[in-house]
């Protein structure tokens, strides 16, 4: 991997990634000059007993422009400024202009209830420069790279904020999800504290290795590989499948055969087995119904504070928003309301379908 950090006129850190050596002279670029002067705050939510995020500014960032105003064009200098400069790289992650995080975050409003800075961060990874493509499209060994990019930002968050407990990159696919850019490119939020979500599931993590010896997910992925049933892809080092377990209809998982942390403890050889393994995923998707399908991709790695690291299992879980073609499964009382999902589907189904959709790998 090479790597090349700048600094955009408004302050906000620019990060290439490649393949190949990035060539000099590479300057970067912003819409702005001014930094946005972010700064949102934390509201407790007393019956929840968690954390919501208020940053009213958000609204007027950039929704569904014409390709000729994509904010994530890569552009030369003479052209109306983008995020990204021209030049020759694979990856570009820099800081959100329009961030729910901040480390800049301060003196919250004083209310009937505690409020706090929401003191964490904010980054956009752009997959690729070419806005007509997909992470789906790329080649085996830049998925692999952006595998590795992952983990280098899940580090260089740490070191930035050490107060940081929490780092969850994410990809929101299709207008269906909520998308308000096309271009391919996924986000990452940097918490200081463990969302509800995770913390419940790693925490279940920690108490299955203190009670068995093993960790949980480990457990559960051999179970899988053996009945073989629901499974996607199987190599020696990664896996995807559908889960027995899963809420949404064409719910996937992919993860590392073995137990890992996280993105950092990746080696080379898994780092290209679970990139085969997503874009399996990905293309059988887009595969099945002959269009781009739409998804919420996320990442869970251990928390970086505590005694997490043994038992935490890095994988994706693939969130997408139909339940049979043309017709999308909207969460509506039973799954806002109670958090019980209702799934009008039988995984086992949704598993041959999803089998019997061909794809190919570089």
């Amino acid at each position: 991997m090479h790597e090349r950090t700048l600094l955009k006129p408004d302050g906000r850190q620019l990060t290439l990634y490649s393949r190949r050596p990035i060539p000099d002279g590479i300057v970067a670029r912003s819409p702005r000059d001014e930094p946005v002067g972010a700064n949102p705050h934390l509201r407790w939510h007393p019956l929840r007993h968690e954390w919501v995020d208020y940053a009213a500014y958000r609204q007027t960032r950039t929704f569904l422009p014409p390709p000729e105003y994509n904010p994530l064009r890569a552009t030369d200098e003479g052209e109306h400024a983008t995020e990204l400069p021209a030049g020759d790289y694979d990856v570009a992650v820099f800081d959100n202009l329009f961030p729910a995080l901040s480390f800049a975050a301060h003196e919250p409003p004083a209310l009937r209830i505690p409020t706090e800075p929401a003191r964490g961060h904010c980054e956009v990874v752009v997959f690729t420069q070419d806005p007509q493509g997909a992470l789906a499209s790329l080649p085996v060994d830049h998925v692999a790279l952006l595998l590795e990019v992952w983990g280098r930002r899940t580090r260089a968050i740490a070191e930035r904020g050490p107060h940081v407990r929490y780092v969850l990159p994410f990809e929101n696919r299709g207008a269906e999800v909520g998308v308000t850019l096309h271009h391919p490119h996924g986000q990452i939020y940097a918490y200081p504290f463990i969302p509800p979500i995770p913390r419940r599931m790693h925490g279940i993590e920690l108490d299955h290795l203190r009670d068995t010896g093993r960790p949980l997910l480990e457990g559960l992925i051999d179970r899988e590989v053996d009945a073989a049933s629901n499974l996607l892809y199987c190599s020696e080092r990664a896996v995807a499948f559908v889960p027995p377990w899963a809420r949404y209809p064409y719910e996937t998982w992919v993860a590392p055969r073995r137990q890992v942390a996280g993105f950092a403890e990746l080696g080379p050889e898994d780092r290209t087995e679970l990139a085969r393994a997503l874009l399996t995923v990905l293309r059988k998707y887009d595969g099945l119904w002959s269009r781009p399908f739409p998804y919420i991709l996320s990442w869970f790695q251990a928390p970086l504070q505590g005694d997490y690291a043994s038992a935490c299992h890095l994988h994706a879980e693939f969130y997408p928003p139909y339940r049979m073609q043309g017709r999308i499964k909207y969460l509506a009382g039973t799954e806002i309301a109670a958090g019980m999902f209702a799934n009008d589907t039988l995984p086992e189904s949704i598993a041959r379908e999803l089998q019997a959709v061909p794809v190919r790998l570089d």
